[in-house]
């Protein structure tokens, strides 16, 4: 079985905390990693509006959110003023790829993509998605060749932009296998590599996992007909939830799977590009998360 491990960094204490020790805990184990950065103000404490979405209360209960991200996060943008996660931090980012790790965008904005793209017109879209490019540039001093979207968030503007950026791939849904997303008919040349492993936080706290049965569950859920892809967090794995990880990465390596990195089993994909299925992608409900998320949608007939 293949497993390749992508990272979503949503704040400014994840950059600062979380991600050197996620480094050093794939250092440690020997594996590869994609480390996807948020750029820009982390206006964590905005996301407060999400209220409004089914099962938000629900999560937030269950999930430790204080303790998981610490106050002072959770006033970003609010009551604190929003800290610029790029120039605050770019020597911790820079420290990531020189240690040889994948390195790719998750945002500019964290907040404002995942709770307002929907609502974003193509030109907004597209200047946001150019600030998080601008900014890469700025501390690596070459484009990104990935993005990861903030939660799950993608549509036919996000996926215009990527083009534009000329991708070697992004990661934006939750589905089984990579493919190539059409919107209104519309066929998207970046390859789109799902994530298809539930995360920790759609799990943890719910009675029916309590942490011993996580990362079993996360184990039986791996499959040798597909490339699982893994997304964990920054604020997560990479802080509160650190010994978990640790557990699933000791119980991967014991059951025989092979950590791949994203870029390199993309490109082996793309080998084969007549091969790659082309899917319509839309929106869904997924077990765990409150809100919708980017999805590929079954064909015209499929399902009972």
């Amino acid at each position: 079985m293949q497993l390749a491990l992508k990272v979503d960094v949503d704040t400014d204490r994840g950059t600062r905390e979380g991600v050197p020790n996620l480094v050093a805990e794939c250092r440690a184990a020997g594996v590869p990693a994609a480390f996807l950065f948020s750029l820009g103000p982390d206006q964590t404490g905005r996301a407060i509006t999400r209220v409004l979405r089914p099962g938000f209360f629900r999560k937030v209960s269950r999930t430790s959110v204080l303790e998981l991200y610490g106050l002072r996060t959770l006033l970003n943008g609010t009551l604190l003023p929003a800290p610029h996660i790029g120039r605050r931090n770019a020597a911790t980012l820079r420290a990531v790829r020189d240690a040889g790790f994948e390195i790719g965008i998750h945002g500019f904005n964290h907040y404002r993509w995942q709770d307002h793209l929907a609502r974003m017109t193509p030109a907004e879209t597209a200047a946001e998605f150019g600030a998080a490019r601008a900014e890469f540039r700025r501390i690596f001093g070459n484009e990104a060749r990935t993005a990861g979207a903030a939660g799950w968030q993608s549509n036919a503007a996000s996926r215009a932009a990527y083009d534009g950026a000329d991708l070697l791939y992004g990661s934006d849904t939750r589905g089984e296998v990579p493919f190539f997303p059409r919107h209104g008919g519309r066929v998207f040349r970046t390859l789109e590599m799902p994530t298809t492993l539930p995360t920790l936080d759609e799990l943890m706290g719910r009675p029916e996992f309590p942490d011993t049965a996580i990362v079993p569950h996360l184990l039986a859920s791996l499959r040798a007909d597909r490339l699982n892809v893994f997304t964990l967090h920054a604020e997560i794995e990479g802080m509160g939830r650190r010994q978990l990880f640790r557990d699933f990465l000791a119980g991967a390596k014991a059951g025989g799977v092979e950590f791949v990195r994203l870029e390199e089993a993309a490109r082996r994909i793309l080998e084969k590009r007549d091969s790659v299925p082309v899917i319509d992608q839309g929106y869904a409900e997924i077990d765990g998360r409150s809100g919708t998320v980017a999805v590929p949608l079954p064909a015209p007939g499929a399902g009972g």
